[in-house]
């Protein structure tokens, strides 16, 4: 960690105190001591005096050789490959200079997961100047993830693109979305017995009969999202969102958009705030070619904090009768194509932010590796997929449609599968964007959580033949348009290769 009595002046660009944790011991003190012995060794008179190194020309001849072996391990791994040579004192070849307290291993490797070392003083263009030749600047590196006992050392490891975890809390497993207190399956019972009171439900919209058409209607609002809304004061986009999670529900029906209603509960209006918010919800309409009809706003007093607001949303859309998308025409066989999605959209924020408290950043601070911060990256808004997906219908094949919210590939591919099958994903033939590869590693989410509780990359997934996926592929999927991530499956649920 970075000591309070430097914090100062670790951010004008001078020398950074780590207090080190190391093994099972108790923690280093600034100074590389174990807080007893107060030396780099912590033994400092469990050696016998050797009188013969007594004279200064004896010292100075054992530094010197001890330099010169340091400096030819330096040299010789620096060229190799991403190494980095750790001892007590030394300068690089490039004239900088490591201060260490304590290394129980010389050599930091990326390719090994246990390679461990402590650090004490460390300088800022140093840091800098090694950070892509380690995986980590870490006490045990593993993939990415550098793991301090201090919040306080986070903004140094954000500024060298590494993720921080805090492990003061003795965190052993990783995050989960139950654990952030949102569970699925519970929802799912809750689904099954409603449905026994009113059947015909659990698609993504409901449908009504109107004529030859149906009327197909949706409802969703945007979670916990809000929440970090509150804390960036990102407002505008937050009714993008909103509109985004009806229409893109009603459209995997086949349904074109036809209006929209807004709620707005807040405990004292702020007019200046919910224009904000009104503006987004216009802006979300006219991406997806919808009319907002109407809303209501509340005025509840005591019942949300100052400064908050709560927002529900309702769609309705149409299809003709002869063209809905229902997924009963999907055989062993069929292709799946996935569109891109804009980042984590409006789900699984209960457990982002379990992870943001984790990780010990700020939402001003960067997402690690990327040139925006944690805060833009985690508010960007939700993809609106109806022109794009009605689109594709126009030039057919398309017999199922899975908007990817809340359960990930994992429920809702299978909620458009007839009995009987299953689907196969090619969990590489996509890239999932950085914002989730850091929740994961900061979190220590494992693969089945994150493909239950996110979207990774994917925001809506399409059932088509093989013929229509030669043709709408095309030069889609070389511009990121869309990709062909699977196929159905004799079986059922959702696997990966």
């Amino acid at each position: 960690m970075i000591s309070k009595a430097n914090s100062n002046r670790a951010e004008q660009g001078e020398s950074y105190s780590y207090d080190v944790p190391h093994g099972d011991d108790d923690e280093l003190d600034g100074s590389g001591g174990t807080g007893e012995a107060g030396n780099a060794s912590g033994r400092e008179d469990s050696e016998p005096q050797n009188p013969s190194l007594n004279p200064p020309s004896a010292h100075l001849f054992l530094v010197s050789i001890i330099s010169i072996v340091f400096g030819a391990i330096l040299i010789s791994h620096l060229s190799s490959g991403p190494t980095l040579i750790l001892s007590t004192k030394m300068t690089t070849a490039f004239g900088r200079s490591i201060e260490l307290a304590r290394c129980s291993a010389t050599l930091l490797n990326p390719s090994s997961a246990n390679s461990e070392i402590s650090l004490a003083n460390l300088r800022v263009p140093v840091l800098h100047h090694f950070s892509n030749r380690c995986s980590a600047i870490s006490f045990v590196t593993k993939d990415s993830v550098c793991r301090t006992s201090k919040k306080s050392s986070s903004r140094i490891l954000c500024s060298v693109s590494k993720t921080y975890v805090d492990e003061s809390n003795n965190y052993e497993d990783g995050l989960t979305y139950k654990s952030a207190g949102v569970d699925i399956d519970a929802g799912s019972e809750l689904v099954k017995r409603i449905a026994k009171m009113a059947p015909g439900i659990g698609g993504f919209g409901g449908l009504y009969p109107f004529g030859d058409s149906y009327l197909v209607a949706g409802t969703d609002g945007v979670g916990t999202k809000l929440k970090l809304a509150f804390e960036t004061g990102i407002h505008d986009t937050i009714g993008i969102d909103l509109v985004a999670m009806s229409v893109n529900d009603i459209v995997t029906s086949g349904a074109k958009p036809l209006f929209f209603l807004d709620y707005y509960a807040t405990s004292r209006l702020d007019v200046d705030l919910a224009e904000k918010v009104i503006k987004g919800i216009v802006e979300g309409c006219q991406q997806s070619e919808c009319a907002l009809l109407g809303g209501e706003t509340a005025e509840m007093p005591d019942f949300y904090a100052d400064g908050e607001y709560d927002l529900s949303g309702f769609a309705v859309g149409s299809v003709k009768k002869d063209s809905v998308i229902n997924g009963k025409n999907i055989v062993d066989g069929d292709v799946l194509i996935g569109l891109p999605s804009s980042g984590i959209h409006s789900n699984g924020f209960s457990l982002v932010r379990r992870v943001l408290a984790r990780s010990g950043l700020s939402l001003k601070d960067n997402l690690p590796g990327e040139s925006v911060t944690l805060g833009e990256a985690l508010m960007a808004p939700t993809v609106i997929y109806v022109k794009q997906v009605l689109d594709i219908i126009s030039k057919g094949g398309v017999k199922g449609i899975a908007h990817i919210t809340g359960g990930g590939f994992t429920d809702n591919i299978p909620r458009v599968f007839p009995e009987g099958l299953g689907a196969v994903i090619l969990k590489d033939s996509w890239v999932v964007p950085p914002v989730f590869k850091w929740i994961q590693e900061a979190g220590r989410v494992e693969d089945a959580e994150m493909r239950r509780t996110f979207n990774m990359g994917i925001g809506m997934v399409l059932v088509v033949s093989q013929e229509a996926a030669l043709r709408l592929l095309g030069d889609a999927q070389a511009t990121n348009i869309a990709y062909r991530i699977g196929e159905v499956v004799k079986g059922d649920g959702v696997s990966y290769q």
